[in-house]
């Protein structure tokens, strides 16, 4: 069974929640305990195990700051 990556560049995220309201997994979040360059709080992952790689949150994501890929083994 092939694992997902979901990496979010916190950088170029500007906080715009559409990723954590499309996730049909809820596992998307944005993290408050930071602040980036842009002055946002940015999405985070807190459970990659339950991603399946749908990729709805980095089509839906206007900066493209969120990237899926399925790592085959």
């Amino acid at each position: 069974m092939p694992r997902v990556k979901l990496s979010i560049d916190i950088a170029a995220c500007k906080g715009c929640t559409l990723c954590v309201e499309i996730c049909p997994k809820v596992i998307l979040m944005m993290d408050t305990s930071i602040v980036n360059a842009k002055g946002y709080s940015p999405a985070m992952c807190i459970d990659s195990n339950a991603c399946t790689a749908c990729a709805v949150c980095a089509i839906i994501c206007p900066d493209s700051a969120i990237k899926v890929e399925r790592e085959v083994e």
